[in-house]
């Protein structure tokens, strides 16, 4: 048993020193309770704070109080009492104090042979060790326990000053229902406003900036809550926090938001500007409630970041110079179509800068407003005031606009009103979801569009997907494989075996593509520009199939082609043009 007197090297004694934070760091990591990127974490907020580094630990939900208790049992050889073991605690109810245990985090377990066992939340407190041996007159043994299960046992075994037994009844059912709900909202508004917690949330969203992550996801498990980054369309986990922290970290963003932190049963929508490293950086939230909690999603809008250039986005010549001659059309309907994530918006935001002077009116009816343009008149949508994007267009009309971007066409109505602005002489942008630019046209009729009006009035889609990049540092040549050399014969590009050797590459992995061996992306399309031929098949033959035939007879040339050159290119490989296209 560990005895009053013992004391050991000054690092192991003093949890506020420096060299205490190093040595327990480095055992909890040893041990598997920490990782790398964790304990630096843990380090920098002790620094910061100047708080003791165990307290830092729990209180950025590192770790929970039992797993700190159990650490502390190894690190310093003591016993390590259960909850079951205190709840049978030997009370020393006449010469101890409720009061000076619980401000103290210590009860005694049981008296043997003359000497006290003693159960310590902190077994660094050396002072109330003395006090207790003093007041009891006898040797002190020391042992380890979790706060929660200490503060259970004294409330068990001694009694308060102005404890009731029996709880007051007073007041109907609904009355006490509200006063724990707002009891609910004080404590989690308390929890969000603790240091550790708000340097949490901060910290994951500076790191989130820095990695280049489109999305922070947050998803709640039963054992722990997890912190994962979208990085260049791919999700990675980047912390796995302990339960107890769950609550906190939701109530942290609600609040941050300006959401309801009281209500946890409907999902919710926000917003919030945050400053990382002097860039502005916006961020959209949704919550939604699961099973083992709320599910929050955070996605980044880092405008320092956004590229408003269609040859960084990735179009090839001959598209780039296509597309921007579609939209100098004076009317018409111009649609980008793709899945979520695959760039649609900030390809509109491109087309935007492009047209956007001082001769023309421009609108945006968005669903939120994601990037502030200067110049031009922005609209967030808000259905539950009746401003969707039908009813919004209806009054943008009547504002004389010249261009009007419509964040995307959902039902027929807003299919409708937009045909209508662009017949009386508008150019409409907007985005449909589907997979491909033939299926858009097949999406638009199946909406119930006339083909008449779709045919007389569509007059370009730009189907897109985002593809990962190679790391520039690290990949490597590569000889093509036979799934390639196939897919190129299918796609009609000669055989060139020296010129694809010669441009072909891998990724390897390194530091700065985080052993990934990709860094950034890049759009493959495909631009599907009407002509008569092709109206003649809306106005007939409207199967997607059909519609496909006459664009690449007509020249369109498909996402899988586009993506073939960017491999051919030595910009990406093809298992990440099949990933986006499921085609080849």
């Amino acid at each position: 048993m560990e005895k009053i007197g013992f004391r050991e090297h000054e690092s192991q004694t003093q949890p506020k020193s420096a060299a205490f934070a190093e040595r327990f760091g480095a055992f909890l990591v040893e041990k598997g309770h920490l990782n790398d990127l964790s304990l630096r974490r843990a380090q920098r907020a002790h620094v910061q704070s100047g708080e003791r580094f165990d307290l830092v630990l729990t209180r950025l939900g590192l770790l929970s109080e039992s797993e700190l208790a159990s650490a502390f049992s190894t690190y310093l050889g003591l016993p390590l009492m259960s909850s079951d073991e205190l709840a049978h605690a030997v009370p020393f109810a006449t010469e101890l104090k409720r009061e000076f245990l619980s401000g103290a985090t210590i009860v005694p377990v049981r008296d043997e042979g003359g000497r006290v066992l003693l159960a310590m939340a902190d077994p660094f407190n050396e002072e109330a060790l003395a006090a207790v041996s003093f007041q009891l007159s006898r040797p002190v043994d020391r042992a380890v326990a979790a706060r929660s299960d200490v503060m259970s046992a004294i409330k068990q075994n001694y009694a308060g000053e102005n404890e009731r037994d029996v709880p007051s009844r007073h007041g109907d059912d609904a009355a006490t229902e509200a006063q724990a709900s707002e009891e609910d909202v004080r404590h989690l508004e308390e929890l969000a406003s603790e240091a550790p917690i708000i340097r949490l949330v901060h910290d994951l969203i500076a790191r989130a900036a820095e990695m280049g992550a489109s999305d922070i996801h947050f998803e709640p498990r039963s054992d722990s809550l997890h912190a994962r980054f979208r990085i260049d369309g791919i999700l990675h986990t980047v912390e796995q926090l302990p339960p107890t922290v769950k609550a906190a970290v939701t109530s942290r963003i609600k609040i941050m938001a300006r959401l309801n932190i009281a209500e946890r049963r409907l999902p919710q929508d926000g917003r919030i500007t945050a400053t990382v490293q002097g860039r502005k950086i916006d961020l959209r939230v949704s919550t939604i409630p699961t099973i083992g909690g709320e599910s929050v999603v955070l996605r980044l809008l880092d405008r320092s970041q956004v590229q408003l250039d269609f040859a960084k986005l990735g179009f090839d010549d001959e598209r780039r110079a296509k597309f921007i001659e579609t939209l100098r059309q004076p009317n018409g309907i111009i649609l980008v179509t793709g899945p979520t994530g695959s760039g649609k918006t900030t390809t509109l935001y491109t087309a935007l800068s492009l047209l956007n002077n001082t001769e023309r009116k421009t609108f945006t009816v968005e669903d939120p407003v994601e990037y502030e343009v200067a110049g031009v008149n922005q609209i967030q949508v808000q259905p539950k005031i009746g401003l969707t994007f039908g009813n919004t267009l209806r009054s943008i009309l009547r504002q004389d606009p010249d261009i009007v971007m419509v964040g995307e066409i959902r039902d027929l109505e807003t299919a409708q009103v937009s045909i209508q602005a662009s017949l009386t002489g508008h150019l409409v942008l907007s985005t449909v979801h589907t997979n491909s630019a033939a299926a858009t046209v097949a999406r638009l009729l199946d909406m119930g569009v006339e083909n008449y009006l779709l045919a007389s009035t569509l007059k370009g889609v730009l189907a897109q997907r985002l593809v990962r990049t190679l790391c520039q540092n690290c990949a490597a040549p590569t000889e093509p494989t036979p799934v390639l050399i196939d897919s190129l014969k299918s796609a009609g590009v000669a055989h060139d075996a020296a010129n694809w050797a010669a441009h072909l590459r891998k990724p390897i992995g390194c530091n700065a593509c985080r052993q990934t061996g990709f860094r950034g992306r890049t759009m493959v399309s495909e631009l599907l520009v009407l002509n008569s031929h092709i109206q003649e098949s809306i106005l007939g033959d409207t199967t997607e199939r059909r519609i496909e035939e006459v664009a690449r007879a007509s020249g369109m040339i498909s996402m899988f082609e586009d993506g073939l050159g960017k491999v051919l290119g030595g910009e990406t490989t093809l298992d990440e043009v099949i990933r986006v296209t499921r085609m080849g």
